[in-house]
């Protein structure tokens, strides 16, 4: 996309704010719209370690903002889309049994669409800061492998040989080992009931 191309070598001209202003950016645009190729773009630009690092910050307070809209100005309107989502209900009879577990468990799985969710932990009794704790990590291993599909695709872009298979390569099991552990988590959140709940 040639906006994110402008936009990635903006940040890179800033220097050592880039990174600062690509989350905040992140922060932003996640409030409102899946920031899929923000994730991907930042492992191009910013490598593996930093993309991972940026994005887990962006996506952390894209999720916060909306966490706190849900309790603020858009209570109404959210309480109105997760009334028809019988999964969200089961979701919150799930964290008020065992809390910040299950915001964990949804972030690692990822059965929820992330910006759908980032509302609706805001109608939860989940606190805040329980809230932002869990978020960053639970979406660490999906962020990294997908930062790092992004780093793999700017190698295979520049074509760097040999590196770019190693890069590829470790792309590819870290995604692997993301889906492993996305399912594991799936699995934990049934047996909290969370499915059970939805179909009972």
């Amino acid at each position: 996309m040639s906006w994110l191309r402008e936009f990635q070598l903006w940040v890179a001209g800033l220097g050592a704010a880039g990174p600062i202003v690509y989350a905040l950016a992140y922060g932003v645009i996640g409030v409102f719209l899946p920031a899929t190729i923000l994730t991907l773009g930042a492992g191009a630009l910013f490598g593996v370690v930093g993309g991972t690092i940026v994005v887990a910050c962006g996506a952390t307070m894209a999720a916060t903002l909306a966490f706190l809209l849900a309790r603020t100005v858009l209570r109404k309107k959210v309480e109105a889309m997760a009334a028809k989502n019988p999964k969200f209900r089961a979701v919150d009879r799930a964290i008020t049994r065992e809390g910040v577990k299950i915001v964990v468990l949804i972030r690692l799985s990822a059965v929820f669409p992330f910006l759908f969710v980032n509302y609706a932990f805001g109608l939860t009794s989940i606190r805040l800061l329980p809230f932002v704790l869990a978020t960053f990590f639970g979406i660490l291993p999906l962020t990294f492998a997908f930062v790092y599909l992004g780093h793999a695709g700017a190698a295979v872009a520049t074509q760097q040989n040999a590196r770019t298979l190693i890069t590829v390569a470790g792309a590819l099991i870290a995604l692997g080992v993301s889906v492993y552990v996305g399912r594991l988590a799936a699995r934990a959140i049934k047996r909290a009931g969370v499915e059970d709940d939805v179909t009972g």
